[in-house]
């Protein structure tokens, strides 16, 4: 039952060329940052990735991205990523564009060994119909393009609409990263982090999780778990100081207070004056 691992090195074990991983986080929010630097650091290649986003550059998914690492991205969300793009449009890279919460039911369906499910998500446009741009060539041209898929009409709580088959996700290994966790496998997120960890954790055959604070079997209370042990595979615990190390995608701050004087504001317009 003690799933908790050494390394990093022994965390990743037998990823190996061409798999497929579910890497966990929302932006740069709760990602598994040193899962993903072994990786890197091991020169697996050929991956197919299924993230919300693909990291942003130098940091997350990134890191793999600007090696030439990843073959092929599932993602929801790939705004925030100049080499993204860059390798999308010269065809470099193979990208499936899938609505956020389909990709969410794609996974979450994949643990509960759902094959496939019809969503109205999507109905109407190239979601269902198919054609959208998966992969382009050195020119510019559209070499791979998204199917048609199924469609079924169906009658919920008396309305009668279209729905589309969306094909779950099954994953060969899962890299996510919890708050707390313990030796079980038991997992706890923070906050967004929980938005697709999970997920992630569910839909693969092997899940490993990175956890900032590990503690013993019946610390965790069970109504705190938000992903029981059941799916995790291997636990390997972080050091304070890998821990602390987070990326913040986009630092916002408010400078000082700078108060209008009274006599700058603008004087209300009056029924005579206006």
């Amino acid at each position: 039952m003690d799933k908790v691992v050494s390394s990093a090195a022994e965390a990743v074990d037998g990823i190996l060329d061409g798999m497929t991983l579910t890497v966990g986080g929302f932006g740069l929010s709760g990602i598994p940052t040193v899962l993903i630097q072994e990786v890197l650091r091991r020169g697996t290649t050929d991956l197919q990735v299924v993230s919300n986003n693909c990291g942003v550059d130098g940091a997350g998914l990134g890191l793999l991205l600007a090696e030439g690492r990843i073959r092929r991205v599932i993602a929801s969300y790939v705004g925030e990523n100049r080499e993204f793009a860059r390798q999308y449009l010269s065809g470099e890279l193979e990208v499936e564009l899938t609505p956020q919460g389909t990709l969410a039911e794609k996974m979450r369906a994949g643990g509960a060994g759902i094959p496939a499910f019809f969503t109205p998500t999507g109905v109407g446009s190239q979601v269902s119909e198919g054609g959208m741009p998966w992969l382009y060539d050195a020119e510019g041209n559209v070499v791979k393009e998204s199917p048609a898929k199924e469609k079924r009409e169906f009658t919920v709580r008396g309305v009668t609409r279209d729905y589309v088959l969306e094909d779950s996700i099954f994953a060969d290994f899962g890299l996510v990263r919890a708050a707390k966790g313990d030796r079980h496998g038991n997992l706890v997120f923070n906050k967004s982090s929980r938005n697709f960890n999970p997920l992630c954790a569910m839909a693969a055959e092997i899940a490993v999780a990175e956890v900032e604070e590990l503690v013993e079997p019946g610390e965790i209370d069970p109504d705190e778990v938000h992903l029981p042990g059941i799916y995790v595979r291997r636990v390997l615990a972080l050091t304070p100081e890998q821990a602390k190390a987070k990326d913040i995608e986009k630092r916002t701050t408010r400078g000082p207070r700078n108060p209008v004087a009274q006599d700058d504001l603008p004087r209300p317009t009056t029924t005579e004056e206006a």
